[in-house]
């Protein structure tokens, strides 16, 4: 008897405490403290604790069960809406920084003031220098693609 009475205590404070975490607007963790505290009691309802005594008949075991089955949904919806949801709440703060911090990197590589009106002056033409050593055919130093790119961007 003392036991039934101890494990309903357990569940009774811990739907307490989940209930606050709830009004807290942590509903994830408090839907797992629900679940963690319905184990107790159902496990009291099921006749765990003195389960020698008509387990298959009792109504009460099976409501027992029920209670189980509904801790273990709310387990596994949690832990799924966790896993989806991006992970831990410290995680999802570090994941928010970042995003923060990237957010200001490309702005601050545009340029300021705009297009100008009047074009840059050509660079004067420097004389070729005569090339030391051959190059295999193909070309090491093909940089048509990477000069198209800093074109494109007006470098």
């Amino acid at each position: 008897m003392i036991a039934e009475t101890v494990c309903s205590a357990v569940a009774v404070a811990g739907l307490g405490i989940a209930a606050v975490t709830a009004y807290r607007k942590r509903f994830l963790a408090a839907a797992r403290l629900a679940a963690y505290s319905l184990v107790p009691l159902g496990l009291v309802m099921t006749g765990a604790v003195g389960w020698v005594v008509d387990t298959a008949f009792s109504p009460t075991a099976w409501a027992g069960f029920g209670v189980l089955g509904v801790a273990w949904l709310m387990f596994v919806g949690t832990r799924a809406v966790e896993r989806r949801g991006g992970g831990s709440r410290k995680e999802r703060r570090a994941a928010a920084k970042a995003a923060r911090r990237e957010a200001v990197a490309p702005a601050a590589s545009a340029p300021s003031l705009g297009q100008s009106t009047r074009t840059a002056p050509e660079p004067a033409a420097q004389p070729q220098r005569k090339q030391k050593r051959a190059e295999p055919a193909g070309g090491a130093d093909d940089f048509s693609d990477i000069e198209a790119i800093l074109k494109k961007h007006g470098i």
